[in-house]
């Protein structure tokens, strides 16, 4: 796995797993930043978080699923 497009998320029990980054955007509206990652273990999880500009992640808030869904609809039409 390319260590330049990875992501390495701590879940809240300490472990670490490393993500392949598929993407990232900034959306205007909400002034923040999206990235979009893949578990390479199975490629169907597919993950969104906001992030800062420290690199620090969020969780998605309710009202930001169906944008990152509408994203990742797109990128996946064009990779295609």
């Amino acid at each position: 796995m390319d260590e330049a497009n990875t992501l390495v998320i701590t879940d809240e029990a300490g472990n670490e797993k490393a993500y392949v980054i598929l993407f990232t955007f900034d959306y205007e509206e909400t002034g923040k930043q999206y990235v979009v990652v893949q578990d390479p273990d199975d490629e169907e999880n597919v993950f969104g978080f906001s992030y800062t500009d420290d690199g620090e992640l969020a969780p998605l808030e309710e009202d930001e699923y169906p944008l990152v869904a509408e994203v990742l609809e797109a990128w996946d039409g064009e990779m295609k």
